[in-house]
């Protein structure tokens, strides 16, 4: 950054006085902080990476102390850099405020294929950190496999499941499946059955899989008690409020089952538990219309359903869905799988974590595997006029929540847009870089202008980039959707 961007930040800082997600406050005023690596590895693990600002006093108000020597500092960052794996090369930026100067290190993301970044003195599993909040928290040994699930193509799907043999899969289920596959597939199809079944991932030399026994197996949970989803319904806005009757879930259900059948279940759980209405459209006739719309809600149980992680690590975990009195929250074990990140999701194609299950449901349910689920997800909630769905991935739990009427929350129209917005929808008639922007806002800070007003506006579909298959290209600009047409 410049020095007037690291000005302006730390400007920023100071008015807010707390510390963020991708932004570390060190002191510094009387020498370099001995141990970053934590802060390092997490910066390097994080999308969009961060940065340190050394020189302000976070226990003492946010003062802006200044650093005992800038070139001293940046020399020993570097020397402590030099000992993560992969190693990490800080960009520095010194800038004088008061008299008293501050020194930034910007920490680049590190490439998917190299993380997790750790500190080479305590080793892979002790010395790679992610970032919660405002802290340096210790990766998990299942947040550290994540990445080799991806990096070495582990398939945790073809696992063997070594009580099952032939007679564990629904013989009508199998039976079904042939028909199908010989209409969705037929040059596979005229393979012998067996070859069939090794080809589709639904058997490994004569013994069912976890992806066979998920979608074919006669009762899946004999074998994995927890691969199931737990379904409940709250009875006010967080878990613990209690109903009329003190009862903690007006109705709780453990759905178990093949993919298959734990979304039709799951499915039918929601709708005995959601709000309908009859409404008059526009054309005279009495329709009726549920609190979310249930295309959206299919989409992200058969999403769980199909993208959670099957690996030995998540063995005890159920998908969890809660049906609370604002909202529907949907959560499966497994983060984002691969290089996409949240604010990807629905622009670009996502890398599928199995790849088998994805495609023997299409052959069972006629689903589509070609990058239209969260795209179908955003239109529904759209042609509701509910808030946009929200995606979220953590500590390797994916979540989408819906929020309905009650939950206060609306889409922003163009007529009541803060100001600012409307400006740069209004500068954005042509397209325009986060620079030219920031420079037409009067903000010295482009990144800031991203965060505040960009991208809501892209959530908002009100702005449109110009590359979007490269959100993060160097040459993106964006477009006011109106003027694009």
């Amino acid at each position: 950054m410049l020095p007037t961007e690291l000005i302006s930040l730390v400007q920023d800082v100071i008015h807010h006085k707390c510390e963020r997600q991708n932004i570390e406050l060190k002191r510094a005023s009387q020498g370099t902080p001995e141990k970053l690596y934590d802060t390092l590895s997490s910066f390097s693990n994080q999308t969009g990476g961060g940065v340190i600002l050394f020189g302000i006093d976070e226990k003492n108000d946010f003062e802006i102390t200044g650093v005992y020597d800038a070139q001293d500092l940046q020399t020993k960052v570097t020397n402590q850099a030099l000992q993560m794996e992969p190693v990490v090369r800080p960009v520095f930026t010194v800038a004088e405020i008061g008299k008293r100067i501050v020194v930034s290190a910007e920490i680049s993301e590190c490439d998917i294929f190299d993380k997790p970044c750790f500190y080479k003195g305590a080793g892979r599993l002790r010395g790679s950190y992610i970032r919660v909040g405002e802290a340096d928290m210790p990766m998990t040994e299942y947040e550290i496999y994540s990445y080799e699930v991806f990096k070495r193509k582990i398939q945790d799907e073809l696992r063997i499941v070594d009580r099952a043999d032939m007679d564990s899969f629904d013989k009508d289920a199998l039976a079904e499946y042939f028909i199908k596959l010989r209409k969705a597939k037929p040059n596979l199809a005229r393979q012998p059955e067996e070859k069939i079944l090794q080809l589709q991932g639904i058997t490994d030399h004569g013994q069912p899989t976890v992806a066979g026994i998920m979608m074919l197996g006669e009762y899946p949970q004999a074998y994995f008690p927890q691969l199931s989803v737990t379904a409940m319904v709250v009875a006010g806005t967080e878990i613990g409020e209690l109903g009329m009757n003190g009862e903690r879930f007006i109705d709780n259900q453990r759905i178990e089952g093949t993919i298959t059948q734990m979304l039709d279940a799951t499915l039918a759980f929601i709708r005995r538990n959601i709000r309908n209405a009859t409404i008059v459209d526009e054309n005279g006739k009495r329709v009726d219309r549920s609190e979310y719309p249930m295309v959206a809600v299919r989409e992200i149980v058969l999403n769980a359903l199909i993208h959670r992680d099957y690996s030995i690590h998540t063995d005890h975990s159920p998908i969890r869905v809660v049906l609370y009195q604002d909202r529907i929250e949907v959560e499966n074990p497994g983060g984002l799988y691969g290089r996409i990140t949240v604010d990807e999701l629905g622009k670009m194609s996502a890398d599928t974590r199995n790849p088998f299950i994805a495609g023997g449901l299409e052959v069972l349910l006629g689903t589509e595997n070609r990058f239209s689920g969260i795209p179908t997800i955003l239109h529904e909630m759209k042609k509701a006029g509910l808030p946009p769905a929200v995606f979220e991935s953590r500590r390797g739990v994916f979540k989408v929540t819906l929020y309905n009427e009650k939950s206060g929350l609306r889409r922003l129209e163009p007529a009541i847009l803060p100001e600012p917005m409307q400006k740069i929808l209004a500068f954005c008639s042509e397209p325009r870089s986060r620079d030219e922007i920031a420079d037409y806002m009067g903000i010295e800070t482009p990144s800031y202008v991203v965060k505040k007003y960009i991208r809501p506006l892209l959530e908002m579909e009100k702005l449109r980039l110009t590359i979007p298959e490269a959100p993060k290209s160097k040459k993106q600009k964006y477009i006011s959707v109106s003027s694009a047409g």
